[in-house]
């Protein structure tokens, strides 16, 4: 069983596949050109590969509307509905993509008002035609969250002042989706210079200030959402760019295990860095 639910930037949803929108076709699961990327240097024979650019995705969906209860009343007020959840003026919205074996989800926006044929029409059922462009090509799995946390496992008696270095905690994250992850990173207070690294890419990212009880930090490191956030403990937000240590590189997850490390300057025993990503895949 296929189903497609669409949910507007309103939280206004509509579902094709149950009653009354039955879904006859989808297209634009897979298919999504690409462009190649070439450059000839004077008196080469053929070119040098440089890179692939997938273009946007169009997807179309064909429905039925049948409203053998209320007839063509219900009909008609099913194709406003429609036409009103999905109307493009509203920008984008997510459209997931779910059956028996996978749920993957999008962010597409209407091209168009629906369209509906004049035929098959009767008085009960009404076709339907309804296109949505996908900037981003990407399908993305629902959202991982990681909670690298650091927790007590053993208790010393100490006499006198102790003073705690460098601690850190590492796990492997792997991506088996299609292509890089973006992350949404999350540093907690209590926390001095906190620092991300990928291991197995040698980035990272390192906040260079601390972090108090009920303050944290959002990192974005999609490339249409870069951004560094922060949050004091009223739950206030400002933009602190400038906190970010200028050799760090805003990282994705790399296709296959990736080596991720957690460290700070000082006792930071209890906490706590949250990493949230989805997976991304080229078709469905």
């Amino acid at each position: 069983m296929e189903t497609i639910t669409f949910t507007n930037s309103r939280g206004e949803t509509v579902t094709f596949g149950v009653a009354p929108f039955y879904l006859q076709k989808i297209d634009g699961l897979g298919d999504v050109g690409a462009e190649i990327q070439t450059q000839r240097a004077p008196y080469q024979d053929g070119s040098t590969f440089l890179d692939s650019v997938l273009d946007e995705r169009t997807i179309s969906i064909e429905f039925l509307i049948v409203e053998e209860t209320k007839g063509y009343k219900g009909v008609s007020a099913s194709r406003i509905e429609i036409a009103k959840v999905t109307n493009p003026k509203l920008g984008l919205g997510v459209l997931r993509y779910e059956n028996d074996n996978v749920i993957r989800e999008i962010d597409v926006v209407a091209n168009s008002i629906p369209v509906y044929p004049d035929g098959p029409r009767t008085e009960v059922v009404q076709k339907g035609l309804i296109n949505f462009i996908a900037p981003n090509p990407y399908w993305r799995s629902l959202s991982f969250l990681e909670e690298p946390a650091f927790e007590p496992r053993f208790e010393f008696p100490f006499e006198g002042e102790f003073e705690m270095g460098m601690q850190r905690e590492k796990r492997i994250i792997t991506n088996d989706g299609d292509v890089a992850a973006p992350l949404i990173i999350e540093f907690f207070g209590p926390a001095l210079n906190p620092t991300i690294i990928n291991n197995t890419t040698g980035e990272h990212i390192k906040v260079s200030q601390e972090l108090f009880e009920g303050e944290y930090m959002r990192i974005n490191t999609s490339n249409a959402n870069k951004s560094v956030v922060f949050v004091n403990a009223n739950g206030e937000e400002r933009n602190v760019f400038n906190w970010i240590d200028l050799n760090s590189t805003f990282f994705k997850l790399v296709v296959g295990e990736n080596d991720i490390e957690y460290t700070a300057d000082g006792d930071i025993q209890g906490a706590i860095i949250n990493i949230m990503y989805n997976k991304l895949y080229t078709a469905v």
